[in-house]
């Protein structure tokens, strides 16, 4: 009897084990935050385009790796890594933070999106160009990421504010011919507006001591 009691006590104990740790998980797969490492489309909300770059440079300017708008959803060029700054990295899996400075790098080439000094073919406005080798550029590749609550939640439009040069990750509308034809610009503006508004897309979410939580088929 007494062995019995002690059998029943063990799986009512292991039972609860399992019920908290489900309900544990539940909430991590519930988390609707942007995290360190994530691989993201980010798009554009008042122009309906998706971030995008690819191995073309630019033949004014900078002569660095262009940044423009695509309106396709499933162009792999579009992807974009979330990381922490060169000389503060982020934890994997970690909540990025209203107010945090990142890198944004291109998926496909390992470049970081980037702005300077120089006019932007189209719009004259600031040029964004994807720059660096292997993920590693200079300080000119961070940005702030702007939000209203502590962390960057995946559904909330942001703004990208360029702490270097003091402008916005931007697209007013603009569209390239060839050979990037129906492209839209990608630039940096002075002023917060409609056109600096993004918000996260299809992607690849990082959770910490878990698998990646997927938004879409890779």
């Amino acid at each position: 009897m007494k062995m019995e009691m002690e059998t029943v006590v063990t799986l009512l104990k292991s039972l609860l084990l399992v019920l908290a740790c489900t309900a544990c998980g539940a909430r991590e797969a519930e988390s609707n935050d942007v995290t360190c490492g994530s691989l993201v489309k980010l798009l554009n909300t008042k122009h309906n385009v998706r971030l995008h770059s690819h191995d073309v440079k630019y033949g004014s300017g900078s002569g660095q790796q262009s940044v423009t708008g695509v309106d396709s959803a499933d162009d792999a060029n579009s992807y974009w890594q979330i990381r922490g700054k060169a000389d503060r990295p982020c934890q994997r899996g970690t909540a990025i933070k209203c107010g945090q400075s990142i890198r944004i790098t291109h998926m496909k080439t390992g470049r970081n999106l980037h702005t300077h000094h120089f006019s932007s073919p189209l719009s004259n406005n600031q040029e964004v160009s994807a720059f660096g080798e292997n993920g590693e550029g200079d300080d000119l590749d961070t940005w702030t990421v702007q939000c209203d609550g502590i962390h960057w939640e995946r559904d909330e439009a942001v703004r990208f504010k360029h702490p270097g040069t003091n402008v916005y990750l931007s697209v007013t509308g603009e569209q390239y011919g060839h050979p990037i034809r129906g492209q839209r610009e990608v630039h940096a503006m002075n002023t917060a507006n409609q056109h600096n508004w993004w918000r996260t897309m299809e992607g690849v979410f990082i959770q910490p001591s878990q698998e990646p939580q997927r938004h879409d088929e890779l």
